[in-house]
């Protein structure tokens, strides 16, 4: 992809209307993306049935949830679970009485991570246990959920899942330098990727974040192929990053956070979607602007774009309220501190050379390096600092106003949809909150 593709106005149709089928592709858990599509459904009075990635067992075995757990997930979705365990990757598979890729990567040490090698033919041979789990899984849900779609209806597909870091000992202290270390404590992405433990990572994040898009597509196409020849429609959505359009000196202009390693499977997630795409599937990637969330909080810095949100506000005529939003995030901070001020350290760090020169399209995602890792986590820690609470944060209220913005920009969006990838950007996220709070 040469640029990217912006939703720039806030769009109006809906095709669902109650007794139509939101299906959520992936656990709902705490604060996330998806609670903005799950409460436009409920709004929409569509029936919600989710499923879930399951858990494991004292032995890492995969097993469906207990009453009790399946009781609270369904309360937390608001509709019904398909209890069938829908794990994405594949560290912890392997042929029977085989070791695991996160077994092998237990043998790795601090001191020979960087030149440790693995076993790629073993590696390949877990890939095969996990991807075919996962698709008889997906198979088995889908055989369920077809009972529980009738002829006739409108289905939203939402694939949610993401991730994919192998819960090895060693990568807590690489991920911390890498993501968190400055000065001493740096250390390039690049040598993470240059090694068999990055390479890992990235072979398990294209499972887990992209390649379970395809699965999804392909596993539903007897239930698409039903409903629509019945008339009904059937939509899939994804959540992207790939750098948000934030505004700088006046004008909406494109960054991103380094170094975003999923980067990489978020990229095959949108030609996933343009593959679908072509073969006549409403599939669309919507990537979103940078957010505080459970999953988010290991990338310090990644939140430093979210403060000039309170500039499109502004910009696309939020009035009285626009203004309320700089007065609350004004309120988090500590007295003889103002927002304009936390403002101005955030146009001066975009502004930056060092930043300037991360504006790069063509060559995301680019390594982090030691003059970025000083300027992004130290203005992190900095206005991090200037809060009354470090648990009551700007970019905390900020995120959830852009989380409140993508739901119904995505749902609405998907009603008819302009393409397979598009960028939902402060501008269009600032127009959709001025509309909805006017």
């Amino acid at each position: 992809m040469d640029s990217p593709i912006p939703l720039r106005q806030v769009p109006q149709t809906n095709i669902f209307r109650k007794g139509d089928v939101f299906v959520l592709f992936g656990e709902l858990f705490g604060r996330g993306y998806a609670n903005g599509l799950v409460n436009e459904a409920r709004k929409a009075g569509m029936e919600i049935v989710g499923i879930t990635v399951g858990r494991r067992d004292e032995n890492n075995a995969l097993r469906p949830l207990n009453e009790e757990e399946l009781a609270e997930a369904a309360a937390n979705l608001g509709g019904r679970i398909i209890n069938l365990p829908l794990m994405a990757g594949f560290d912890l598979d392997a042929p029977p009485g085989e070791p695991t890729p996160t077994e092998m990567l237990g043998k790795l040490t601090l001191k020979t991570w960087t030149e440790d090698k693995l076993d790629w033919a073993h590696i390949e041979k877990c890939r095969e246990v996990g991807v075919k789990r996962f698709k008889h899984t997906v198979a088995e849900v889908m055989q369920r959920l077809d009972a529980m779609i009738p002829d006739g209806c409108n289905a939203f597909f939402a694939h949610t899942m993401a991730g994919g870091i192998p819960k090895a000992k060693v990568f807590l202290a690489i991920a911390n330098r890498i993501y968190k270390g400055r000065g001493d404590r740096f250390m390039s992405s690049q040598v993470l990727l240059d090694s068999d433990l990055g390479k890992l990572i990235l072979m398990n994040f294209d499972e887990v974040s992209a390649n379970t898009f395809g699965h999804l597509i392909e596993g539903s196409a007897a239930i698409r192929a039903r409903l629509e020849a019945s008339g009904g429609q059937v939509r899939y959505s994804a959540y992207g990053y790939h750098g948000t359009e934030i505004l700088i000196e006046g004008r909406y202009q494109w960054q991103t956070y380094t170094n975003y390693t999923q980067g990489y499977a978020k990229m095959r997630l949108e030609r996933i979607a343009q593959a679908a795409w072509a073969e006549g599937v409403k599939a669309t990637v919507y990537n979103c602007p940078e957010i505080r969330t459970n999953s988010s909080d290991i990338f310090v810095g990644v939140e430093l774009p979210l403060i000039s949100l309170l500039h499109a506000l502004r910009k696309e005529n939020g009035g009285a309220w626009a203004e309320s939003q700089w007065q609350a995030c004004d309120e988090l901070l500590q007295d003889g501190v103002s927002i304009e001020s936390i403002v101005d350290k955030i146009d001066m760090f975009n502004t930056s050379e060092v930043m300037t020169s991360y504006r790069n399209f063509a060559a995301w995602p680019m390594p982090n390096s030691q003059a970025l890792a000083e300027i992004m986590i130290g203005a992190s820690d900095e206005i991090v600092s200037l809060h009354k609470d470090r648990k009551a944060l700007i970019t905390d209220h900020l995120s959830s106003l852009v989380l409140e913005a993508t739901g119904p920009l995505m749902f609405h969006e998907c009603s008819a949809p302009a393409g397979p990838v598009l960028w939902l950007n402060h501008d269009v996220i600032a127009k959709q909150l001025n509309t909805m709070h006017a």
